[in-house]
């Protein structure tokens, strides 16, 4: 099981970095919304992509707004429109900035995908905002009513039932008659003879039949008798003996 401990040693998250996967490069795109944006959209941070305006938060170039013209996920930077340097042989290349230095003044939302995002996102912010002003509203319009003291009532006197009494009830209820008794022969119903236990009893009354023309007796049995054990052959005599 994955250990759920914050890595602090450098060389782990550099490699966390290096080799994450292009998922998980998107969200370390996320920054920060203007305040009239976040006031309209209700979200705080939001991935950059490449048509939104932002402005430079930090470093040299604080203060610079432009469009995003391109972003490289290898290397975690994002290119703004007209923010250029001239090398030492006279060409001008972008500059690089990382995502954290800068804050996004206007959204592209061309794309369905992302307004349907922010529009998740803004139901969800929304919804315990409303709930926590709807019940506000309740509490003040309604005061809290005093709870309703509950006065204890005495305990009610049992009445006592004299034997007299019972005996006339149990006459007036209808008398228990006692169950049927049933024979075996209504609690088990013959079997159904198959035809094999058919066959034996016709086989059976042949047999009868047929002794009883003969008039042979049956066949007594004869009854077990025990096998003589072989007698042990006496102990040869030893040598030299008579």
């Amino acid at each position: 099981m994955q250990s759920t401990e914050r890595v602090t040693k450098p060389s782990k998250q550099r490699r966390m970095l290096h080799q994450a996967t292009d998922h998980v490069r998107h969200r370390f795109f996320a920054t920060h919304l203007s305040p009239e944006l976040r006031a309209s959209h209700l979200v705080k941070t939001f991935p950059v992509r490449s048509g939104d305006t932002v402005r430079v938060m930090r470093g040299d170039h604080k203060g610079f707004e432009g469009k995003v013209t391109r972003i490289d996920k290898r290397r975690y930077r994002i290119y703004v429109e007209g923010l250029t340097r001239e090398k030492v042989d006279g060409t001008t290349v972008f500059v690089p900035i990382h995502p954290s230095k800068v804050m996004i003044t206007n959204l592209n939302l061309d794309d369905k995908w992302r307004k349907k995002i922010l529009e998740r996102k803004k139901s969800w912010l929304a919804k315990p905002k409303e709930t926590q002003r709807k019940l506000k509203e309740k509490q003040r319009a309604k005061p809290e009513e005093p709870a309703e003291i509950i006065e204890a009532k005495p305990p009610v006197a049992e009445e006592k039932v004299t034997e007299e009494q019972r005996t006339e009830e149990e006459k007036s209820l209808p008398e228990k008659k006692p169950l049927a008794e049933k024979t075996l022969a209504e609690e088990k119903p013959p079997r159904k003879k198959t035809a094999k236990a058919k066959k034996r009893t016709v086989k059976k009354a042949a047999t009868q039949e047929a002794r009883v023309e003969s008039k042979e007796p049956a066949k007594e049995k004869k009854p077990r008798t025990e096998k003589k054990k072989p007698k042990r052959k006496a102990a040869k005599k030893a040598e030299g003996g008579e």
